[in-house]
């Protein structure tokens, strides 16, 4: 239980509802900071505006999967007031205070490390990470027939990247009949590809890989699929980029081209965000329920 806990939860789209459900469900005392538009009410869960928060007694700060802007603005859903964390906030807090973020910037880095306030990036957790490929996947599928007048069983897919999310992605496309072949790097991530019954190739030979693809899914969030690559592309092949913005692909010589490429980083949160909501509160409510008893016990 997290009873006794001031916690502020500050921005955010529909996952972040069922982070507030499951805190509340816990016992803790939330301040609720861009959500004023939200009709839903929750027990124990305060409305307030970000300088009607009092930071000196807040034990920790949940601010949605992004983050903040490199300006320091927070992504408000269900709010159009303007949200801009600083680091006089971040100042006043316990010095035991922890942000957790889905994943961070330069901006949020510096002002935590400024205020020396523990920061924590949800996402570069495995847990997080595989359990959300689940719902990335389907939001491919779901993108991939949308786009597309072709079937997935029978196409040639190539997939860039072997992560969490690339693994999960090739291997579903493959259970779908479509052939898949797989660009990596690293010898043992080769290797694995070949033990998935997938072909593997180099990416440094990914110019000569897409000849004729039909579909291309990038999880690597460098600039990869360049210029160059789309020139050797057909024109029909449809490129979706999962990595983080701004994603691993020249979108602005893919359109001059006419080859269609979409960046679709957090697709879980748009395909599903019930589930990735939960994935989030459970991993959160542990990370908060082992930092509580911790404290308790200094």
């Amino acid at each position: 239980m997290l009873t006794g806990m001031q916690i502020a939860v500050i921005g955010g789209d529909a996952r972040q509802l069922e982070i507030i459900r499951k805190l509340t469900e816990l016992d803790a005392k939330l301040s609720l900071v861009g959500f004023e538009q939200l009709d839903h009410a929750f027990t124990g869960a305060v409305k307030e505006k970000l300088d009607e928060v009092d930071f000196t007694q807040v034990d920790s700060i949940i601010l949605p999967v992004p983050g903040t802007n490199l300006e320091g603005h927070v992504e408000t859903i269900f709010s159009n007031e303007k949200v801009v964390l600083i680091e006089e906030m971040l100042l006043k807090t316990p010095a035991n205070c922890t942000i957790y973020s889905g994943i961070s910037n330069s901006y949020l880095n510096g002002i935590t490390k400024k205020a020396n306030r523990r920061l924590v990036q949800l996402f570069e957790r495995d847990d997080v990470a595989i359990y959300n490929s689940i719902p990335t996947v389907e939001g491919t599928i779901m993108m991939a027939i949308q786009h597309t007048d072709f079937t997935i069983h029978g196409s040639k897919v190539a997939i860039l990247g072997l992560g969490r999310v690339g693994m999960s992605v090739a291997r579903t496309f493959h259970a779908l009949g479509a052939q898949v072949k797989v660009g990596a790097r690293k010898s043992e991530h080769l290797a694995r590809i070949t033990e998935m019954a997938l072909e593997p190739f180099h990416l440094n030979n990914l110019e000569a890989e897409v000849k004729d693809v039909d579909i291309l899914i990038n999880t690597i969030p460098t600039l990869i699929v360049n210029a160059t690559v789309i020139s050797k592309m057909p024109s029909h092949t449809l490129i979706i980029d999962l990595a983080s913005k701004p994603g691993g692909t020249d979108f602005r010589y893919a359109e001059k081209r006419g080859v269609k490429a979409l960046l679709a980083p957090g697709l879980p949160g748009i395909v599903a965000p019930k589930t990735a909501g939960q994935i989030l509160a459970n991993v959160l409510s542990q990370l908060l329920q082992d930092e509580f008893a911790s404290r308790k016990g200094k």
